[in-house]
């Protein structure tokens, strides 16, 4: 079976790899085009362009998609199958017309839930207990099309999303090429996808970073995994505003109100929320490094108010 690949970050660039380990006839990859990144600026490849030159397979980076010469370009390529895995841009009808076996997505949710952009921050954000992988035939409207098969795995109590997103990069791996080889031998088995489930994760801005103290202890915490490793929660504790990395939950025996400091020493900050206390375990001050609390509050003493 004759493949081309369309993904962008380290998740797609497992399952591209996925696919030559299983022997398919990678045609060519589509990534997104060279950026400028991280210090001094340097232009630097994509995880997926990398992966796809050390195999020696053609990779191309159209701005856009809807140009007459991008369709030609995966015309001429032959292929029978497109799989895209976090590409980062929209496949137009134009496209999804063009393989003879259809366009397959791997999406980092279990579909319905969590279209768009960030399923993985979004399920952390909003507490869920579970998620997975699922595998889709690719339709005009985002993240819509019959779900072929998909993987499911728990989310643990302290992950955050960076953890997360690693270990559905492999499920995903793993999922697109039990996709492949269903495919192949013209075994797969289409399942509508029911709207009425549908909810949807948009991209995350650094507006979400501020704590709301007003929530509770548990909504906070999910906020702080869901926010690693990018945009990351802030708090605002002593004058400084503070990068928070991991926390803990323990009980308000003060009367503290939500937002105020109950406590700074060797266990971390203790900060008032709606129904309880969450510990400040690891932060980072503006200019300094990641640390635990406790080795923060050497050098930056907090005045705790008595009530």
């Amino acid at each position: 079976m004759r493949i081309v690949f369309m993904g962008t970050p380290d998740f797609a660039a497992m399952s591209l790899e996925r696919l030559y380990t299983d022997g398919y006839d990678v045609a060519g990859v589509f990534t997104q085009p060279d950026k400028a990144r991280k210090r001094g600026m340097k232009v630097s490849y994509s995880p997926v362009k990398e992966t796809a030159l050390a195999h020696g397979t053609p990779v191309f980076q159209p701005s856009s998609l809807r140009e007459t010469e991008v369709h030609a370009q995966l015309a001429a390529l032959r292929c029978d199958l497109i799989v895209v895995v976090a590409y980062g841009k929209l496949l137009p009808c134009e496209i999804l017309s063009i393989p003879p076996l259809g366009c397959v997505n791997i999406h980092a949710s279990l579909l319905p839930k969590y279209r768009g952009a960030a399923p993985v921050q979004w399920a952390v954000l909003s507490g869920e207990k579970e998620t997975g992988v699922t595998a889709i035939y690719m339709s005009k409207e985002l993240d819509s099309g019959d779900i072929l098969l998909a993987k499911r795995t728990g989310i643990k109590d302290e992950e955050t999303a960076a953890e997360l997103y690693d270990r559905l990069s492999t499920l995903g791996a793993q999922l697109l090429s039990e996709t492949a080889a269903a495919i192949s031998r013209g075994e797969t088995v289409r399942a509508p996808q029911i709207e009425a489930e549908a909810t949807y994760a948009p991209s995350l801005t650094k507006d979400m970073s501020p704590i709301d103290w007003n929530k509770t202890a548990f909504e906070i915490q999910c906020a702080v995994r869901g926010l690693t490793p990018w945009p990351v929660a802030t708090a605002s504790v002593g004058g400084c505003v503070l990068r928070v990395f991991s926390v803990d939950i323990e009980a308000n025996e003060s009367d503290k109100m939500p937002g105020e400091v109950i406590s700074a020493g060797q266990q971390g900050i203790k900060i008032a929320c709606a129904d309880a206390a969450v510990v400040i375990k690891e932060l980072q001050a503006p200019g300094g490094r990641r640390m635990h609390a406790a080795d923060y509050l050497r050098g930056h003493a907090l005045l705790v108010q008595n009530a």
